[in-house]
């Protein structure tokens, strides 16, 4: 049965208000009104469990009060006991308020000064109030020492103090103390929740019940003894804790439940086999201008041995940058159009589908197959006769993005579906494209190395294949890792390459300057690199162009009639230009190593020697010196994807949270590997026990799995 479908006895409910039950709609808590729940459901808060699953972010030891005398400027926050008035208040400008008072105990007095909070002027005014006082003591401009923005908390007799306050990030329309206080009054709802995990698993792995960690997360209790408090209060705010690994624990468990279910679904189904004989070979040896390596030759019969099989094929090619998956690919798709199947191949962005588009077309130049190119820049008039070639079958090969599985595309005979970078997508997108057809096989890529524990647990409805050498003839690349202070050097450098046959890259983090990320802008720079490369044309490629201006560069830096790129990581991936010999990329600390890694190898694609030049923004931090020195010292794209799962969590595997718009919350592949496995091991006794299903729905409701989850 449901959890939501079960009764919740023992809850107590304000007056007049029935209990409070975990799957009851958030307005149900009090203080959230029809207006503040519409902004937590624009946030993904629906229901009183979404809001408890809202952890904090850090934990504050309140639980010793400082005198007023005893505070100093650098001392860190503190709390204070004492008299808080406001003195003055006054408007500065239209969106600038600010409120001066004190604090006063028997030690001593303090200045306090508040800025946008009007709501003090009411509270605190005349007398004031007794009450603590939470903020760090700092210089005003004359010198005096003051707070500046501190928490006020009335003392109330009949409320206990909390002396370990959790600190929320901002959830939609709530945040602050406001936000802690309706979490508090959520938090009844507790003990009417039903654990999803079976207790024999949670007491094997020793861990609390979901509705324990929760409690013990929103509200710690404190240990007694300052040593033993800050050493409870650095596990909270470390998220080592029981707590936190049980949260941990079920999301995990509930990727791999969702990817065997996948499995078990796609070994339920039968598919229309796609054999191949010895003209195949014969044809893949005309149309390749090179020889396979090992590698890729063993990786061909892996997916040639699936496509004639009865099951669908549900195969992931890992292999890194310039390894030749796409080659693999393309001879998976000949296959499929030599047995009059169709065949799909979806990209997350246009200019990697555009690539494709380009390679996949040459490499079948000579097949008599034609490649067709669908994405949400394509003319509406020429996407609606792609559209009915693909409906009534005259069209046996589309590439594209997104646009190939939107409702309105249907196809004669899908046999092949490929998604390349298959950790831009969701599970269930790349599903939606599946169910275009009758049981197609599907060929996932990805050129993010992924260490092989984490891709059976993410991947696990997936068997996996990988090209572990590159092409030869490819030239080696040489890192460096600079400061700022060398860039004219670094620019003359550019000029003598290009002056030597050579075309180069400079990559940026951001296209202008922000007030809010510190980091190099390419607008700022565009100028002082066309004065140092000699008046040298400088083509520009950032996401702000429309396909056509993007293309339009991208096709003269292809022909050699650019020399130089000045772009955003939008070339990441989809650019493919033998004689680049240069990538410098601005601001290097910014970006997660397995990124860096994906831009480094837009060169040394052809023979020419080859440089990847990192800059360092100001004052980079020692973690993020330690990680440019990994990707100095070594190319493996597997070593890169470890130190990068050790220094930055799963989530910038990519360089920006790739993990998924939604995402994991609570699991750290790093932290919690030991988890990764056991949860691999629940989701097979699951499936041997015949329990996987009611498994699947009940972690479905504390983790929905959504559409745009995206897991790799």
């Amino acid at each position: 049965m449901p959890l939501r479908d079960r009764s919740h006895k023992g809850l107590s409910g304000a007056a007049g208000r029935p209990p409070l039950r975990p799957w009851d709609p958030v307005d149900a808590v009090v203080g959230i009104g029809p207006k503040t729940a519409a902004g937590l459901a624009a946030a993904g808060v629906r229901t009183v469990v979404d809001l408890l699953l809202h952890l904090p972010q850090r934990y504050e030891d309140r639980s010793e009060v400082m005198a007023v005398a005893d505070a100093f400027d650098g001392c860190g926050p503190v709390l204070l006991r004492g008299r808080v008035s406001v003195t003055s208040a006054r408007r500065v400008r239209r969106r600038l308020h600010i409120a001066d008072g004190t604090v006063v105990d028997g030690s001593g007095s303090l200045p306090v000064r508040w800025f946008n909070q009007p709501w003090v002027v009411d509270r605190l005014s005349g007398d004031g109030v007794t009450a603590f006082v939470y903020g760090s003591p700092g210089r005003a401009r004359d010198g005096r020492l003051q707070l500046v923005n501190p928490e006020v908390q009335v003392v109330d007799d009949n409320e206990a103090r909390d002396e370990v306050v959790p600190v929320y990030s901002r959830l939609g329309p709530l945040g602050g103390r406001r936000l802690r206080t309706v979490i508090k009054r959520a938090a009844v709802a507790l003990g009417g929740i039903e654990d999803p995990l079976p207790p024999e698993v949670r007491l094997k792995l020793g861990l609390p019940t979901l509705g324990a960690a929760l409690a013990e997360l929103h509200r710690p209790s404190l240990p007694r003894g300052r040593d033993r408090r800050c050493r409870h209060v650095a596990v909270l705010n470390d998220r080592t804790g029981l707590e936190h690994r049980r949260l941990a624990f079920d999301e995990l468990l509930a990727v791999a439940v969702e990817a065997a279910d996948f499995r078990l679904r796609r070994l339920r189904q039968t598919a229309a086999p796609i054999r191949v004989g010895a003209a195949f070979a014969k044809a893949c040896s005309d149309l390749l201008p090179f020889e396979l390596t090992r590698a890729q030759r063993r990786v061909v019969d892996e997916v040639i041995a699936d496509l004639g099989g009865t099951r669908p094929m549900a195969r992931l090619l890992q292999g890194d940058v310039g390894s030749g998956k796409t080659v693999v690919a393309a001879l998976a798709i000949l296959a499929s159009l030599e047995a009059g199947r169709q065949a799909a191949l979806m990209a997350p962005t246009e200019i990697l589908a555009e690539q494709l588009s380009r390679t996949v077309g040459c490499l079948l130049d000579r097949s008599g197959h034609e490649v067709r190119l669908l994405t949400g820049s394509v003319p509406a008039a020429e996407a609606e006769a792609i559209r009915t070639g693909l409906a009534d079958g005259k069209i046996g090969l589309v590439i594209g993005t997104h646009a190939l599985f939107q409702d309105k595309v249907a196809y004669a005979d899908l046999g092949l579906v490929v998604v390349d970078e298959q950790h831009r997508f969701g599970v269930a997108q790349r599903q939606r494209l599946l169910d275009k057809g009758d049981a197609p096989h599907l060929l996932v890529m990805t050129a993010t190395p992924i260490p092989r524990s984490l891709a059976l647990t993410v991947y696990g409805d997936l068997d996996l294949s990988v090209i572990d050498e590159l092409p030869p003839g490819r030239s080696p690349i040489r890192t460096e890792v600079r400061d700022a202070s060398a860039r004219p050097k670094i620019w003359r450098f550019l000029r003598s390459e290009i002056d030597a046959g050579g075309q180069v890259f400079v990559v940026y983090p951001l296209i202008e300057i922000s007030d809010t990320i510190q980091a190099t802008a390419l607008e700022a720079h565009l100028a002082d690199l066309q004065e140092a490369l000699g008046g040298i044309e400088i083509g520009v490629v950032h996401g702000r162009l429309d396909r056509d201006q993007r293309e339009r560069v991208a096709e003269r830096f292809r022909g050699g009639e650019l020399k130089a790129i000045m772009a955003t990581t939008v070339i990441e991936v989809g650019l493919d230009v033998p004689a680049a010999s240069v990538m410098v990329i601005e601001s290097a600390d910014r970006f997660g190593l397995s990124q860096l890694h994906q831009l480094r190898g837009r060169v040394g694609r052809g023979t020419r020697p080859s440089w990847c030049i990192l800059i360092t923004g100001d004052q980079p931090s020692a973690d993020a010196e330690a990680r440019l020195r990994v990707l100095a010292r070594t190319t493996d794209g597997f070593e890169i994807a470890e130190a990068d799962l050790r220094h930055r969590g799963p989530g910038e595997l990519t360089g920006h949270r790739q993990w998924g718009v939604v995402g994991f919350r609570f699991a750290d592949f790093h932290r919690h590997r030991d988890l990764v496995a056991r949860a691999r091991e629940v989701a097979a006794d699951a499936i041997r026990s015949g329990r996987l299903t009611s498994l699947r729905e009940a972690l479905q409701l504390i983790h929905p799995m959504g559409e745009e989850f995206s897991i790799g």
